[in-house]
């Protein structure tokens, strides 16, 4: 047994077979893998092959065999005031009766179903009736307007579309069917039925033929019993779209096998969950987040998992506290995002409610600056996991695992991720020469050495060669995969984040990152968030523009104020990186433009103040914060 980390993950990449062997034990099969790792066609990897087994089985059956009235799904929506708690028995049934329902409308092996849905049970019950008979799920984030879904529904090309009359947030009601309507209208593809669940928020105009009543099909089908589907291990499991450098979203494609493995194993080593115990992800499905620790990995792992429908302050900013209290949660899952929201509420709303049961906060999404790190861990007074990954990997390429058995655990760095998870062969590359900087605080593009770890995506759906292209050609004279991400590391392998590649602001010549100006500019203690972008400038190639939110407006509430605290904000980044990286100008907004998932539209931002096109806004939190800073801009 290894005695520290660094042999632990060691021996996950000299002795790989053999580790992944000793993890696939975490999850049941109905065939045993012939090969564990079969990479003789580089960079595409198979994992487990010749096993059998089924992602539903290992998150539903098996633990309703085992555990049948323990909870396992707990939906509570503060946008309608409803909640539901289903037991793995419940749950079992719920998604028995599902795939029932896909099996009479022609869905079987290999097919897509794609998923627009608000944050509701019937969400979670369609994505596991898919994996339960083999059926290929898209889950598309319902936020996405019609032209997005459009596109998404082409690639995927479902047979079957499941969807709901609307969703909520923030108790104004998002009509979903005439957006879908309207996507089926601009899309060649047509599925062959729509399944719709009728909540009673907004009017549905149904497509005779075609749309299909959830609740009708449930009452003919409750009761049916619909065994697994056994699954190779090297199946795909679904897709999931994520952005990239051309306006065709690439479709991220998942295994079953390598997934379930991966998922099981970083419940254990990463999370340290615990059947029985309550995991609250405050994530949404439509996201990778929502598909590893929503439903798949807390499920698998035996724990009953939080699907919340609501924003972390309506009520009030006490409703995630309440949870934890309620559900004794052991473990929480959020954004920075979210917590600097937070920080800039009422503290009381954080020790009303007893959250002696929560072991730690794990945050991830987007780079955690020191300032939130700090304020969260000693509200909450437990350890603040940072990590991160991405759509395409599934689960943590840094962060801690701190649950190995006879290892001990390391401390967390404010401003750090983490270390390479085990299976990760972590590298930092030169951009233009590919040469590896070994030695500790060097600046290069995150890369990881082939073959990915089990979980990570096969390819993009259904475009081999731009799997090829996109992730394993942008290094010169190697074949890696390329986070795309700045990183360093320090003498004891702790990585920081830089932010984007494609991020880089050249100032007269000098490469800065706008994350670390941003980590700088976030240590003043009147900034709440911050975000920092690169605009064209004719002297000097580009210059830094940085646009805050202040925790006391009225610091700024004059044009005198505003200068004067502007100079405060730029002491800051003179006295911690430099007169190089001072912004050009700091402006001070009342929110930042961000996606409904809590992620900054840099580049949007980026495009208003260079007087572009920001477009694609389909998923903006908030139109209104654009149209400010263009304003501010203006003025």
């Amino acid at each position: 047994m290894a005695t520290d980390y660094a042999q632990f993950h060691q021996r996950s990449i000299a002795e790989r077979d053999a580790f992944w062997a000793e993890q696939a034990k975490g999850i049941e099969w109905q065939r045993a893998p012939q090969q564990i790792c079969d990479y003789s066609n580089p960079p595409f990897a198979r994992w487990f092959v010749g096993g059998q087994t089924n992602l539903c089985h290992n998150a539903v059956d098996r633990h309703a065999r085992e555990r049948p009235g323990e909870n396992a799904l707990i939906w509570v929506s503060t946008e309608v005031g409803e909640e539901r708690i289903y037991s793995f028995a419940q749950l079992q049934a719920e998604v028995e009766c599902m795939a029932a329902m896909l099996r009479e409308q022609g869905v079987t092996q290999g097919d897509r179903v794609l998923i627009y849905m608000p944050m509701i049970p019937e969400a979670a019950f369609a994505m596991l009736a898919c994996a339960r008979i083999g059926a290929i799920h898209s889950v598309v984030f319902g936020g996405f307007a019609s032209g997005s879904l459009a596109s998404r529904i082409d690639d995927a090309e479902p047979v079957l579309i499941v969807s709901a009359d609307a969703g909520s947030r923030g108790g104004k009601v998002i009509p979903y069917k005439p957006l879908l309507d309207e996507a089926l209208r601009l899309s060649r593809h047509q599925p062959r039925r729509v399944l719709l669940v009728d909540r009673g928020l907004a009017a549905m105009d149904k497509v005779a033929e075609r749309d299909l009543d959830y609740a009708e099909l449930r009452r003919r089908h409750a009761g049916a019993r619909l065994p697994c589907v056994w699954l190779d291990a090297t199946a795909p499991s679904y897709t999931l779209y994520t952005s990239g450098t051309t306006g065709k979203p690439k479709g991220v494609q998942r295994d079953t096998g390598g997934y379930a493995v991966a998922l099981a194993a970083s419940m254990q080593h990463i999370f340290g969950g615990r059947a029985g115990e309550t995991f609250f992800s405050t994530s949404d499905i439509g996201w990778v987040v929502g598909h590893s620790y929503i439903v798949y990995g807390p499920l698998i792992a035996g724990m009953a998992t939080i699907m919340y429908e609501g924003l972390p302050t309506r009520p009030d900013a006490g409703i995630w506290w309440q949870l934890v209290e309620r559900f004794k949660v052991s473990l929480m899952f959020s954004a920075p995002t979210a917590v600097r929201v937070l920080k800039k509420q009422d503290p009381a709303y954080l020790s009303k409610y007893d959250l002696s049961s929560l072991r730690a906060l794990f945050l991830a999404g987007e780079p955690l600056d020191e300032p939130t790190a700090r304020w969260i861990a000693d509200a909450l007074g437990v350890p603040i996991v940072d990590n991160y990954w991405q759509t395409e990997t599934g689960w943590p390429i840094l962060s801690l695992a701190n649950h190995l058995p006879g290892v001990a655990p390391r401390a967390s760095k404010f401003g750090s991720p983490g270390m390479a998870m085990y299976g990760y062969q972590v590298k930092l590359l030169d951009e233009n020469s590919g040469e590896e900087l070994a030695e500790p605080n060097r600046k290069g593009v995150l890369a990881i050495e082939g073959p990915l770890p089990p979980g990570c995506l096969q390819t993009v759906w259904r475009d081999d060669a731009r799997f090829v292209s996109t992730y394993w050609s942008s290094i010169p004279g190697r074949q890696v995969y390329s986070t795309f991400d700045w990183g360093l590391r320090d003498a004891d392998g702790y990585y920081f984040i830089l932010g984007r590649t494609d991020d880089v602001i050249n100032v007269a010549g000098h490469r800065l990152g706008t994350r670390e100006i941003e980590e700088s500019i976030a240590g003043h203690p009147n900034v709440a968030e911050v975000a920092v972008v690169g605009v064209a400038d004719a002297l000097k190639g580009q210059v830094a523009l940085a646009f805050a939110v202040l925790k006391d407006p009225s610091q700024a509430a004059t044009p005198e104020l505003a200068l004067r605290q502007e100079g405060e904000i730029m002491k800051v980044v003179d006295q911690q990186l430099g007169a190089l990286a001072r912004p050009a100008r700091v402006r001070f907004v009342g929110v930042l433009p961000k996606t409904r998932s809590g992620k900054l539209l840099r580049r949007a931002i980026q495009a208003v103040a260079e007087g572009r096109d920001p477009g694609d806004l389909t998923t903006i939190e908030d139109p209104a914060a654009l149209q400010q800073i263009r304003e501010l801009l203006a003025g």
